[in-house]
């Protein structure tokens, strides 16, 4: 991570990929004393009624907040599952049918799903990474296709990896997502789900880029690495200083320049 604080990566990122959403720092909580610590030394919020794990989101990343999550505050059972809170149950499968193709097939989908060990949790936090009380589990960016596309590209030059594979499940983007990242040590990028699509907000089509929490220094680094060599943070058109301009690729008629009596 070298000498970027958490508050510089955001400032770094919200202003270079023109982000509009605040990137998410996520931290699992898996011991008492660290939950207590958090309580006594945090400033945060927490739901005024149970909230999906997607929603709990919206206060980091449009608000600015630092969200408290519970087991009795989570109110979805998909989040439920994959967090370890929810035993498996058919109840789990009846949700999924809508999805497979019949029951032994969302049998099989709903226990192919990441997921914490069971019992283990005892909170969440989510909140802004500028404010991320703790060193976060995973980074979640909510952003368009280009700058999805220019964190996988910098991430997989950061940490070597080619090609990166996407882990997308039923209905548990959000909540899977983050999961995967943590225990597998890789990036996810991956599109909205059925859940996550309304009770995210995300009908702009936001696509879901999550990064471990031990990895986001070196993908921002890279980032700057770039910016230094070519001028500036896109790779379609190194130099510009948007990530990534919406024109047919070196077209010669979308191109704007000083008039002659400016021009020195």
């Amino acid at each position: 991570m070298g000498n970027l604080s958490y508050k510089d990566m955001q400032k770094v990122l919200m202003d270079e990929l023109r982000l509009m959403h605040y990137p998410i720092a996520v931290k699992f909580i898996f011991q008492d004393k660290e939950l207590e610590e958090f309580k006594k030394g945090a400033s945060y919020y927490v739901p005024a009624h149970p909230l999906t794990f997607c929603q709990f989101e919206i206060g980091p990343r449009m608000k600015g907040q630092t969200v408290l999550g519970t087991k009795e505050t989570l109110g979805c059972t998909n989040g439920a599952y994959v967090f370890g809170w929810k035993p498996y149950d058919d109840a789990e499968v009846k949700s999924h049918l809508k999805y497979a193709k019949d029951w032994e097939q969302a049998v099989r989908f709903v226990k192919s799903k990441p997921r914490l060990p069971e019992g283990a949790l005892k909170a969440f936090v989510v909140s802004p990474l500028a404010d991320s009380y703790f060193a976060p589990d995973s980074v979640h960016f909510y952003c368009d296709n280009m700058q999805a596309y220019h964190l996988a590209v910098d991430y997989m030059a950061a940490m070597d990896v080619h090609p990166l594979r996407s882990n997308i499940t039923m209905n548990s983007s959000a909540c899977a997502g983050n999961v995967y990242s943590y225990l597998e040590k890789t990036a996810n990028v991956i599109t909205a789900c059925s859940g996550s699509y309304n009770a995210g907000k995300t009908e702009r089509g936001e696509i879901n880029v999550i990064i471990p929490g031990e990895h986001i220094g070196e993908t921002v680094q890279r980032l700057l690495d770039r910016i230094r060599s070519s001028g500036s943070a896109s790779v379609t058109r190194p130099g510009d200083p948007f990530p990534g301009a919406d024109v047919c690729k070196n077209c010669p008629l979308i191109i704007c320049t000083k008039p002659k009596e400016q021009k020195q």
